[in-house]
């Protein structure tokens, strides 16, 4: 099976400063890969790469097959980006954010797949004739994720997905990640949050001031151990 995200040997580089060095990991269709590590471990450096921001010095990033930086459009149409806080208009309600924010993309959806995917992300029905003003964070990360179905895009980049949510909203998302990546989607989450990658990855990668140290794989039957990860994650080596 091919990749539908890879990093090869991924070095890059931001301010004259060595951020990644060497990174190779690869997502496949069906699968949640999340990226741990601290702040200034290269994250955010790695999905600006995948995205097309930001040129890698050696190695390469692909999408699909194709290094991201010989066709950045095609990568681009292939992906789903939902930032740690996403872009959405406070004035519209939801349903008038996914079809104003699909317009702009230069797509429409009708009104039944609109519904039909904030049903999938379980927005109460309540709340899509609301403003997005009066929505938690939560209700918008489910609008945002909404949107990605429509786009139907293979591979789903995440920042740090669940910042700024309660308990109950954060295991409400990650069902719906597994939920997604069931259905065929390449997951890639960057995240600090050692609780929601265990719950909701199938591996998960450890980054520290630049490399991937540790590679940790969920076992068929379960979730990945958080106190493992826990362990390595402080430097420690694992019981």
């Amino acid at each position: 099976m091919s990749s539908s995200l890879e990093a090869a040997a991924l070095s890059v580089s931001r301010g004259g400063r060595s951020v990644l060095r060497g990174v190779s990991f690869a997502v496949q269709p069906g699968e949640t890969y999340a990226l741990l590590g601290g702040n200034g471990a290269g994250k955010s450096t790695t999905l600006l790469t995948f995205l097309g921001f930001l040129r890698p010095d050696s190695g390469a990033a692909r999408v699909l097959g194709r290094r991201v930086e010989t066709d950045i459009a095609a990568a681009r149409r292939a992906i789903a980006y939902l930032p740690e806080s996403a872009a959405l208009y406070d004035h519209l309600d939801a349903r008038e954010n996914l079809q104003y924010l699909l317009d702009l993309g230069g797509s429409r959806a009708r009104g039944a797949d609109i519904e039909r995917a904030l049903d999938e992300v379980a927005l109460p029905d309540a709340a899509r004739s609301r403003r997005l003003a009066e929505h938690s964070k939560g209700m918008r990360q489910k609008v945002a994720l909404a949107l990605a179905l429509l786009r139907d895009s293979e591979v789903l980049l995440l920042d740090e997905p669940t910042s700024g949510l309660d308990p109950l909203a954060i295991d409400e998302f990650h069902a719906l990640v597994r939920r997604l990546a069931a259905d065929g989607k390449a997951v890639l989450m960057v995240t600090h949050d050692l609780y929601g990658a265990c719950r909701s990855a199938d591996r998960i990668g450890l980054l520290r001031d630049g490399e991937l140290v540790h590679e940790f794989v969920a076992p068929t039957d379960g979730h990945i151990d958080m106190s493992v990860v826990h362990q390595v994650f402080a430097g420690q080596r694992p019981a």
